[in-house]
Formats: C-alpha cells, structure tokens, sequence
C-alpha cells in the first residue's frame, strides 16, 4: 500500500487562461488533499467505482515503449488499502464502468488489443463480447464509455496507438442499445475521449481531443486541427444525438480525457499539458470555470464513490511516455482520491 499526500493548490497562472473560480471553496475545503493509495502503472484509466465501493482501474503499457507487455485491470480496496489486478491480459482496457446490475462493462482498445465492448459478470466472472463490429469492421480502438438510466451504452472509438489497420473510416460516437444492435450517433469530432450523461438524462458531454500532439500517436502532427474541447449533444428520448455547442475550450497546449458529473449537473475533466495545468478542471454545464484541483501528472480520468463516499472523487493520474525507447513512468503514477462537497 502506497499513500503520499499532495495538497489541492490553486495555480494563478492556470487561473488567468481557464477563467476565474468564484466557487472554488463551495467545491473543496481549502485544506482539502489528494491522497496517493496506488503508485505504479503505466498509463492509468477510467476509474470506476463498483456497488461494494472497491475502485477497479485500467492499466495499459504501451507495447513499444514498455517490453511488450499486456494490459491490467487493477482493484484497490479501500477497506484493506491493498490493490491487485483483477485482470491480465485485459485487452488493452480503457474505459470502465458499472451498469445497474453491478456489471463490468468495458471498453478494449488497440495495440494488441480486443477492440471491442465487453460485458463481465461480477458473480461469476463470464465475459462475452456486448460489440465487436460495425457494418462488419472493427472498431478502431474504443476508449471510454458510459451508460444512461434505460441501460443504453455510449462509447467513443478514435484511435491513438497500435499497429492494426484502423477499420472504421471516422472516429465516432456509438450507441449500444440492450438488444446489442449498435448505432453510429456522431462523427464530427476530430478525436471523441471521455463522455459522461448528465444527472436530467438530456445531454451527452463528449471530449475532443484536438491539436494537442502526443508523442504516442503513430502519425505525422496535426495543422490547422481542431482544439481540445467538450462538447455537448442534445440527449433524445430514442438515444439519438443532436449537436448542440461547444461548452469548454482548452487553451492550446493542454487537453482533456475522462469526465464526470456531479448531481447538481458540474462537469469535472481531467486535464493535462504544460506544468501548471495539470489537474481536475470543473465547469457549469453551460461551460463556466468553478474550480481546479491541482495534481502533479496529467489527472486523467475519474469517478465518484458511492453510498457514504459519494463525495469521495476518486482520480488517475498519468505522464506521457516520453521517446520512441523502453520508458520506465514515474512513482507520481497512481490512484489518488479526495473529498469534495459535491455528490
């Protein structure tokens, strides 16, 4: 068990390029902390807080930079404080989420990955394949996911490493209704990331990731490319999508990954770019700036507890593999958490 604790800063300089906080002490106390209860990992995902309270996340070492290695599933225990794998190889797994019964359901990306959405029994442990195919290709490489209260799945599939040949001619937004049929909802963002519902079931929050360069992508720089950003769809009562306006825009240089809601509808994105920027970033749902919870690494993904801990948010942070060689990430790596006054 590993704990360090990093205090929640503030930033001016991040402050002056992301608007101001009128609301930053109605989020968190000042005195509030980021406490580390996993160090390790390469490149952490997607926390994701299962019904007894235990916090699985992924783990997905880049094959050409970490010895080939297959991806892991983690589960940190907060009664014990002990984190094991659950799972490897993995698939590759970004996104993770819980569905109403307490099922794992996942998002396997690229890279010697399953490419593809899984379903896991938690009682059992049984997986099967919820979609592998659309118009009989595979996806590109599916990165996050969620579910609305009719148990319909949204996940997003763009492609950022791997060797395989990418199948899918955009990088869309898909829809899985609980019949298994699979819908192509949007595909006018340049690299569609996180996603969260929001609490009235009404908008679908999506992040781009824009312009940005990381160095793990295997092709030449974007020109002229789209900037990161959250967008925001209109939400239908057949689980259509509407486009509707772009909510948050990130200054260049920085970007955004995992997002989720509170229950007073705040949007919370993780971030990461230049020193300074790197953190929990939340917004109103019409896009103002309310608050930032610094972190040391980009901060990115994260979920809230449940029950007593709903105001627990839990958080991954991650460097970006740096170089073309073997890459050894740092200690700085890891789950961390922290209690906020949202639910």
């Amino acid at each position: 068990m590993v704990k360090r604790i990093c205090v929640v800063v503030v930033l001016l300089t991040v402050v002056g390029h992301f608007g101001t906080l009128p609301a930053q002490d109605s989020f968190v106390d000042p005195e509030a902390k980021f406490e580390q209860v996993f160090s390790g990992g390469f490149w952490l995902e997607s926390p994701a807080v299962a019904p007894d309270g235990s916090v699985y996340f992924s783990d997905i070492p880049h094959t050409s930079m970490s010895g080939m290695q297959a991806g892991r599933i983690w589960r940190f225990d907060p009664r014990t404080g002990v984190t094991t794998i659950f799972r490897s190889p993995s698939g590759m797994a970004n996104g993770i989420v819980f569905d109403a019964r307490g099922d794992m359901i996942v998002a396997e990306g690229a890279d010697f990955g399953g490419r593809r959405i899984t379903h896991t029994e938690m009682n059992t442990g049984q997986s099967d394949t919820v979609a592998g195919l659309y118009n009989g290709n595979r996806f590109n490489s599916p990165n996050d996911l969620t579910v609305d209260a009719r148990g319909r799945i949204y996940f997003t599939d763009p492609r950022y490493t791997g060797h395989e040949p990418i199948d899918q001619p955009v990088m869309g937004v898909y829809r899985i209704d609980p019949d298994g049929r699979v819908h192509l909802l949007a595909a006018n963002l340049w690299q569609p990331n996180g996603l969260a519902v929001a609490p009235d079931q009404k908008t679908l929050y999506v992040v781009e990731v824009g312009i940005y360069s990381i160095n793990i992508l295997e092709k030449p720089p974007v020109v002229g490319g789209p900037p990161s950003a959250v967008h925001a769809y209109d939400l239908l009562d057949d689980g259509s999508l509407r486009y509707r306006n772009m909510v948050v825009t990130f200054p260049t240089g920085t970007w955004g990954d995992g997002m989720t809601v509170d229950r007073e509808g705040n949007i919370y994105v993780g971030i990461g770019g230049p020193p300074g920027s790197n953190g929990v970033h939340i917004y109103t749902p019409s896009g103002q700036p309310l608050a930032f919870l610094a972190t040391e690494e980009t901060a990115v993904n994260l979920d809230f507890g449940r029950g007593a801990d709903a105001n627990l948010l839990y958080v991954v942070c991650a460097r970006l593999p740096s170089g073309s060689g073997p890459w050894t990430p740092p200690s700085s790596n890891g789950l961390y958490r922290i209690r906020v006054r949202m639910q």
